[in-house]
């Protein structure tokens, strides 16, 4: 892989507003067909994938305030999972949860039973990992449902160039199609937005992000009596060809919502990691990730990633202008905790501990507390859409954040500087028989003869990354 920098990026136009309007040029001047639920229709809902966060998913869509939201079907290949979360679920929302047990799909094919029990309008919850966005988009596109998909919704180049088609697609259909980007959604997060860009802190001049905790992403010896896919898909985060790892399932959200402020994409990553103390952990993780993303105009965006234990900590963002600075993330995703300050120093919250602030002299602007979760807002944001037939495709951008994750992970693991377009052209595609897969067949990463999975090997392996 060259080293050469993109030098144009006129044609990823960047969307600064909110997913609320994303896809839109693609609509302007049609006449679309309704497709959508009145306010008093109930919007029926799948969830195919119920781990964590597709459960949770679930939870802000059956929370909805703006019309009624029903649980009528789902899909997992773990059965554990599905009950565990039909249980939490049901518990939570009695009157709202309808998924009996011919409703409860396992299996790779469980996914199209799930749709195939919604009508048209209705909304899909893709909560499974990354590898599989594609094809099960695909169906729901094909089925005429609305969409929302966690992210990263790519781990490599090819899916990229695929999914930006099938945002095309969604788009002639009219589909409303959300990207758990939920940041983008945060009100005190659009409230800073518009506060930068009025010119609060002068010009951008650098970031810096860091999210830094005691593990993650690792993946211990093989149980005896589960086969090796099975094992790959229950440790996702461990393995690039499932999840895109750590970097980009953990770090995308604050390389984005960086990305968001600054009103651009990053063109090129220059990137430093290692692994030091994986243990018998049999991942494709480095244990550090110290990337440097450069945007069209020179201005850089610094991140790092840790995942160690005895480490310090940190979870944060920042932006750092030519007449003042701004936090953009406090200690978490939510509450953001979005402030202003004159000059360049800003406190550093370690921990809740450090809660509330003491009086800043250098405090311009704060976001009043509490403050909503934009995990709740982003649901809001789509169920909105949906009654209101509006135009709402956060694919495109939610692809385009994903590939730049991608481009800064294997800039280190490459030991090389890559482009935006270089990761967008990369032919390397990790999995592309995932919709191939069975339960009894093979998994996409093999394991080696010395009974280990392969591993990034920066300046050895630097135009793929294992």
């Amino acid at each position: 892989m060259s080293e050469m920098t993109a030098g144009q990026t006129s044609r990823r136009s960047f969307l600064t507003n909110t997913g609320r309007v994303a896809g839109a040029s693609a609509l302007a001047g049609i006449a679309l067909p309704p497709v959508h639920a009145a306010s008093t229709d109930t919007i029926q809902v799948a969830l195919v994938g119920c781990g964590g966060r597709g459960t949770g998913a679930a939870i802000n869509a059956l929370s909805v305030t703006n019309g009624p939201t029903k649980l009528t079907a789902m899909a997992d290949v773990v059965p554990a999972k599905l009950n565990s979360s039909y249980d939490k679920l049901k518990s939570q929302f009695a009157g709202q949860v309808d998924v009996p047990p011919e409703r409860r799909f396992l299996g790779f094919e469980a996914f199209k039973q799930a749709m195939d029990a919604l009508k048209p309008g209705d909304v899909v919850i893709l909560g499974t990992p990354p590898a599989f966005r594609w094809v099960q988009f695909s169906y729901a596109i094909e089925k005429g449902l609305h969409t929302f998909m966690e992210k990263p919704v790519t781990v490599d180049g090819p899916t990229t160039l695929r999914m930006l088609k099938l945002a095309e697609q969604a788009d002639r259909k009219n589909l409303k199609c959300a990207v758990g980007l939920m940041v983008r959604h945060c009100r005190a997060r659009q409230e800073l937005l518009k506060r930068i860009q009025d010119g609060q802190i002068g010009d951008i001049v650098a970031m810096r992000a860091y999210r830094m905790g005691q593990g993650g992403g690792t993946a211990g010896p093989r149980p005896a009596g589960v086969s090796e896919l099975t094992y790959q898909i229950q440790r996702f985060h461990a393995f690039l060809w499932a999840s895109g790892g750590v970097f980009s399932d953990y770090y995308i959200h604050q390389i984005d919502e960086c990305s968001w402020m600054k009103g651009a994409w990053p063109v090129e990553a220059h990137a430093l990691g290692g692994r030091q103390y994986r243990g018998d952990s049999l991942d494709q993780n480095f244990d550090t990730y110290s990337v440097q993303y450069v945007y069209p105009d020179g201005t850089r965006l610094f991140f790092d990633g840790r995942n160690m234990k005895g480490c310090r900590d940190e979870f944060a963002s920042y932006a750092h202008g030519s007449k003042g600075s701004a936090v953009i993330s406090t200690l978490s995703h939510t509450p953001g905790m979005t402030r202003i300050y004159k000059g360049q120093k800003m406190p550093t919250v370690m921990s809740r501990t450090d809660l509330p602030l003491p009086a800043d002299p250098n405090l311009v602007w704060a976001f009043p507390q509490p403050e909503k979760s934009p995990y709740q807002w982003e649901w809001d944001d789509l169920t909105d859409a949906i009654r209101q037939n509006k135009p709402y495709n956060e694919v495109k951008r939610g692809a385009e954040a994903s590939l730049v994750a991608s481009m800064g992970r294997m800039a280190a693991h490459t030991g090389r500087i890559v482009t935006f377009e270089q990761m967008l052209n990369c032919p390397h595609e990790f999995a592309p028989d995932v919709d191939k897969l069975t339960m009894d067949g093979p998994a996409p990463l093999k394991m080696g003869p010395d009974g280990k999975y392969p591993v990034p090997e920066p300046g050895i392996k630097i135009d793929r990354e294992y």
